[in-house]
């Protein structure tokens, strides 16, 4: 691992400070975080301006419309924006996240041309359709069907946990194709039209009293075999690509939002007497070494996917396993330190509190990260 940066690195960085600090004052007002219509277009908006500049699909290969950057660079990046207060990806998330590196890996050239450029610009917003009610963490005992008819799939099921939702145009969609095969040989990946005849969207209201997640229904809905990517019945091994990213790759942004974070709650304790208890001190102390921790993890992990053609590896468990629980202990220690005022849901700090509970099941449990890092870094037997 190379902890240092070229000059090549550094000269990105100052491009990218110089034009956020050119970029972020033309930004409108955040619009209400209940209000998923107008945050789609303020995050749509925003995800232009990158495309404008240059700066959408960073590490995205130059043949799928990106900079073709390195890992390194896309990390710079993520770093700078996330330090200068600049949007994140938002309504943005899956598409620029999940669904777009999968096509992006896995897709013809067809539906790359089709699918990755409006992702780029913004003008196309995706949702995450794998979670189901009854499959629990076990995402290979989904039950959504999907029967050949023609030149579509007509399918039938339901989603829940399905993210934006409510404000997408396309669903990346796990569903069943053979019934009889072993429950990870008999799964296709497609891509939903969301607009398509017989799909139900019903949000859910979250903990913390927003509604970004929805449940999903399809009653016979004909999804054309061109939306599938990869081949049918080898839906797992794409969908393994999909959770490389979001395990590798997509928290880092929240890893400086955490250092950040963690930064103003050691002055809040110093202005609010806090800081005269020791175990606050020792606490806050703690969780500047896990996430100092987790952030050169995260550049051994960048390190490897640059080494092996941009795809995070299995070491992105490892971190989604640490990171999910770290960040659960800084908003645990964030309430101690504001006392009663955790208690104000206009506190961004108590809804980020409210929404770290989730972290610890979103884009699999923890549960399953230990599996996977028992079974794939150390070697060990699978359990029964």
């Amino acid at each position: 691992m190379d902890l240092t940066y070229t000059e090549e690195e550094e000269a990105f960085r100052a491009g990218l400070r110089a034009w956020l600090s050119r970029a972020l004052p033309q930004l409108p007002p955040k619009p209400d975080p209940l209000d998923w219509p107008g945050r789609r277009a303020y995050d749509t908006a925003w995800q232009r301006m990158l495309y404008d500049a240059g700066y959408a699909g960073l590490h995205w290969p130059e043949a799928a419309g990106g900079r073709g950057a390195t890992p390194t660079q896309h990390l710079i990046y993520l770093e700078e924006t996330e330090k200068a207060g600049a949007p994140y990806v938002g309504a943005n998330f899956v598409g620029l996240l999940h669904a777009g590196p999968t096509i992006a890996a896995e897709g013809t050239p067809g539906q790359r041309a089709r699918w990755l450029p409006p992702v780029l610009r913004g003008d196309e917003i995706w949702c995450q359709g794998f979670s189901e009610p009854d499959a629990g963490s076990d995402l290979a005992a989904l039950r959504t069907r999907a029967v050949r008819d023609g030149d579509d799939y007509v399918v039938t099921g339901s989603k829940i946990w399905t993210s934006h939702a409510e404000v997408a145009d396309w669903c990346e969609l796990l569903v069943r194709t053979d019934p009889d095969a072993p429950k990870h040989r008999g799964i296709t990946w497609l891509a939903l039209p969301m607009d398509a005849p017989g799909i139900t969207v019903r949000p859910l209201r979250t903990l913390a009293g927003s509604a970004e997640f929805a449940e999903v229904f399809l009653d016979e809905v004909r999804v054309p075999v061109a939306n599938r990517v990869g081949a049918e019945n080898d839906g797992w091994r794409v969908t393994m690509v999909t959770l490389s990213f979001e395990r590798g790759t997509a928290f880092v942004g929240e890893v400086v939002a955490c250092r950040r974070t963690l930064a103003a709650l050691a002055k809040t304790a110093k202005a609010n007497g806090s800081w005269d208890d020791s175990a606050v001190r020792r606490q806050l102390g703690l969780l500047k070494a896990e996430f100092t921790a987790l952030w050169r993890l995260t550049q051994w992990n960048v390190s490897e996917a640059q080494r092996g053609g941009g795809v995070p590896g299995v070491g992105g468990s490892v971190f989604k396993l640490r990171y999910s629980h770290a960040r659960q202990e800084l908003f645990d220690t964030a309430a101690r330190v504001l006392g009663p005022d955790a208690l104000d849901l206009d506190r961004d700090l108590t809804l980020d509190r409210l929404s770290s509970l989730s972290y610890t099941i979103a884009a699999g449990t923890s549960q399953i990260q230990r599996n996977i890092v028992a079974e794939r870094i150390l070697g060990l037997p699978k359990g029964r």
